[in-house]
């Protein structure tokens, strides 16, 4: 165990002793999901840090109290990324309180959730005790997947330490293409192109105005923006686009 985590487990086991609970918080993004915020405040930033990350075994391991954007970033350097696309809601955003709060962003239905890209985790238990789950490389399938379960709890069972995740290299092409339909005109399009062989890795729809995302090999993006149609938006505003959405 870490000095950090020994402090924890120690102030854990005097909480649980005087049953005072514990209100989890890192960057605070968050806040406003789910119940109301009660108890005794713990801060949780301190225990920050990536521990290890093979970006030959796309896997990376990280400290639950590391930036979001930290981690985004040093995977940045090696042309890869979090394919869930995980929502910020602020600056403070930490890969704790992404994983705690479960949600994902526009990519979630081409790429999947959070909790498909959990590999393994160390949690640290209401008893004050620090367990382990999973494991830090892909082919790991001992045991009940219990790391999973810990995606969306919101910190209910238990003060995440560390989180082993799964990294894809970033799409060598990307292209958005934007339509002027109605609801029910999107929806249709969408159900469509959902059944063909297209690279499409989002879609968003808002104010009759649909935007399709298409990503993957630099020859299938542009076969399917030939194909498809529409008007193409510059990179940097489709870039403002997903962010946004996210």
């Amino acid at each position: 165990m870490t000095t950090i985590e020994k402090e924890w487990a120690e102030r854990v086991r005097a909480a649980a002793a005087a049953r005072t609970p514990l209100c989890l918080r890192a960057g605070g993004s968050k806040d406003f999901y789910g119940g109301p915020l009660a108890g005794e405040p713990f801060e949780l930033r301190a225990n920050h840090g990536v521990v290890a990350y093979e970006p030959t075994e796309l896997v990376v391991t990280v400290r639950a109290g590391t930036p979001l954007a930290e981690l985004e970033a040093v995977l940045a350097e090696r042309g890869q990324y979090l394919a869930f696309e995980p929502p910020h809601f602020g600056p403070g955003a930490t890969v704790g309180g992404c994983v705690a709060a479960g949600l994902s962003g526009p990519r979630r239905a081409n790429a999947g959730a959070v909790r498909d890209f959990m590999l393994g985790i160390k949690l640290l238990d209401g008893r004050g005790e620090v367990l382990r789950f999973g494991g830090q490389v892909m082919k790991n399938v001992a045991g009940y997947d219990l790391s999973r379960l810990v995606a969306g709890s919101l910190g209910t069972l238990g003060i995440l330490l560390e989180v082993s995740l799964k990294v894809l290299p970033r799409p060598v092409a990307e292209a958005t293409l934007r339509f002027e339909l109605d609801e029910a005109g999107a929806l249709r399009r969408v159900n469509e192109w959902g059944g063909q062989p297209l690279p499409v890795s989002a879609t968003l729809w808002e104010d009759g105005v649909l935007h399709l995302r298409l990503s993957g090999a630099e020859a299938a993006v542009q076969a399917a923006c030939a194909r498809l149609g529409g008007e193409a938006l510059a990179p940097a505003t489709a870039q403002a686009l997903w962010t946004a959405a996210r």
